[in-house]
This record gives structure tokens, sequence and C-alpha cells, in this order.
């Protein structure tokens, strides 16, 4: 195989894997290829909860379903008549894309984080542990800022459920590890600002999965507004479709990954001061969850 089709077939995982991060179903799959078996992640130290700030209260949760299943949260109630709006990042890096990152390939976004502390803007993002240790500078930056709160988007980007944009599967027995790796990964790099929330890579789930990370006491953290953002070209195209689709409670799906996600930095600059005219107030997801 030459080096330019592999480098085709690993672009196309990678762009199904954000789409799915962003798309519309909340706990279904893409794709039609079977998602391949991933390996089980390695044991994490014994105490992984999420580190946190020692003055921090604890961030509201949602009790847990039947028999202990992972709650899911994606916006707040309707009836919410307060105009608030959590703007969410998705920190995305797969295990096994170190080689991309060392021929120069960038997984973040120092000037997205950088706009949003320019306007002011209080944000979630949802960060892979392999995101953590790929720049944990970053990682200790944003999870030190009062602005930002780190959540869990799982260590590997593996899929939870199959098929899911043609991820690797992690086995049901390894999901809670794999999580419990990732709050891990964040108090390596120093991160303190870090919530017990947790998003699905590719928004996929069912009931195993939310089965199996009972035990990791996390809220799943889905959405209600998709931005369009993974690939996009046009930022005024990504910002109509989160200005058109934003609601009291809404929650926003966006990507802090550069160079998969080029404009999302150029959308924000026009999304915020849009809905601030509308009258919204930005929130964090910890705060959304508390309104709910």
């Amino acid at each position: 195989m030459t080096t330019f089709v592999r480098r085709m077939i690993a672009t196309a995982v990678l762009g199904a894997a954000l789409t799915g991060c962003g798309s519309g179903a909340s706990n279904g799959g893409g794709g039609g290829a079977e998602a391949r078996r991933a390996p089980a992640a390695p044991a994490p130290p014994e105490s992984a909860a999420p580190p946190r700030s020692p003055a921090a209260p604890a961030p509201p949760t949602v009790a847990a379903g039947p028999e202990g299943l992972t709650p899911v949260f994606e916006r707040a109630r309707k009836g919410n008549a307060e105009k608030v709006v959590a703007l969410t990042f998705d920190a995305d890096m797969t295990a096994d894309q170190g080689p991309r990152a060392a021929r120069g390939e960038r997984f973040d976004n120092p000037r997205l984080i950088a706009a949003l502390r320019t306007l002011k803007v209080p944000s979630t993002i949802f960060m892979t542990g392999r995101w953590a240790e790929e720049y944990p500078d970053q990682a200790r930056a944003i999870g030190t800022d009062p602005l930002f709160e780190i959540a869990n988007h799982s260590y590997s980007h593996h899929a939870f459920k199959s098929p899911c944009y043609g991820l690797p599967t992690v086995a049901p027995d390894a999901m809670r590890a794999d999580v419990e790796r990732a709050f891990a990964a964040f108090r390596t790099a120093g991160a303190r600002n870090v919530v017990p929330y947790f998003r699905f890579p590719g928004g996929c789930y069912d009931d195993r999965a939310l089965r199996n990370l009972g035990p990791a006491k996390v809220t799943a953290v889905q959405w209600d507004v998709v931005s369009g953002d993974a690939f996009a070209t046009d930022a005024d195209a990504v910002a109509g479709q989160v200005l058109a689709g934003v609601r009291p409670g809404s929650l926003v799906v966006m990507h802090c990954t550069r160079s998969a996600a080029p404009v999302t930095e150029q959308a924000i600059r026009r999304i915020v001061p849009e809905l601030r005219k509308k009258g919204y107030r930005f929130v964090k997801v910890s705060e959304l969850i508390g309104q709910r």
C-alpha cells in the first residue's frame, strides 16, 4: 500500500469520527463498516477520580438511572425561561494518532482557546486522554483557568457502541478503565478544573455502555445543537447553523481540533456577539446541569 493511499484512508477515518461527534443522533452509530475491536486500556492508577481544586464545590450531576445506568444529559429543561447556552468543544485525538502529530498534524487549536478568553466565554472542553498527553501544557492551562472546565471524552476516542462511524470499539469490560485512564491523564498534566462528565466518542451509546460506565459515576453529556464545524471550510455557514438552532438551555457541540475543524475560531467570533445581542448568557455545562 502506497504512502498516499494510507494517508487517504487515515483521513477518511478521522473525518467519519469527527462527523459522528457532531451528528444529530444521540445514541446511534453511523457508517456500514463493522468497527474494529480496540485492545483493552491498561488499568489506571487506583485513584483515578477527576481532580478538583481544593476549594471548588462539587459540580452538579444527574442521578443514575434504573439499575445504576449512567444518566444522560442533553440540554436544560425546555421550560427554563432563562436565556443561557453552553458551548462545548471536543478536543479529539485517538490513541493511534501520535505518529501523525509527530509529523506535524495539529490536533489542538490555541487560537480558539485564545478567542474564548478574549470574548470571556465560559466553556466546557471535552478532552480525550490522548490529547492531554500530546499537549500537556495546554491541558494544564485550560484546566487551571476558571473560565473553563475539562470533561472526559474517553482516553482513546474509540467507540462504546458498534457500529459508530468506523471507529474502533472499546471492549465492554474495558470501558470504565478507558474513561478512568483519561481522568488520570488530566491529573498528570496538572489540570484541576475537571468535572465528572463524559461524552461518548461519536455520540454513540447503548444500554450496555451506560451500564458498564455506571461504576465510573459520570454523567453522560450529549447535545441538542450540532455546529457542523468538523471539516467545514465556511465559518459563516457554521455560525448560521448554530444561531438557527440555539434555544434557551441549549448545549452546542463543536471541536477544538485545528486540522479537522479549521474554521471554528472564526465562527465563534460571529456566534458569541450575535447570541449576546439576543440576550443569551454563556455558561459551562456544570451550570446548565445545575439549572435542570
